[in-house]
């Protein structure tokens, strides 16, 4: 019966880091929706740690946070009941239902120069 505490504090500990370093790509920014969209407005995500605050691009906020079975490359929104595979980089975001989101970076131009 003494092993058991033993044995479940090294199983924890065992897991502890797999767990915690699962999502690796920080999903935080603005996305734009590409295919089977609700709306025309950008998707915003902020991530803080694991948790993810999502604003869709029909205007619905929701909350994710890395799916149980696949954390490394899939999130789960709890409002929409449903759950979304993200690409390696986090340039796109693709949800069961078919919807898919793009990374918007914005393009900075240099300044134009003006003759003298």
């Amino acid at each position: 019966m003494k092993r058991l505490p033993l044995v479940m504090a090294v199983l924890t500990t065992a897991l502890a880091p797999t767990l915690v370093s699962a999502q690796s790509v920080n999903l935080t920014g603005i996305y734009k929706c590409v295919q089977v969209c609700r709306g025309n407005l950008p998707a915003h995500i902020t991530q803080n740690g694991t948790e993810l605050n999502l604003l869709t691009e029909a205007g619905q906020p929701s909350r994710a946070w890395p799916d149980w079975y696949w954390p490394a490359s899939r999130i789960w929104i709890d409002a929409f009941n449903q759950s979304a595979v993200y690409s390696p980089d986090g340039m796109l975001i693709q949800f069961d239902n078919g919807t898919i989101w793009q990374r918007d970076i914005p393009v900075v131009r240099p300044p134009l120069r003006r003759r003298r």
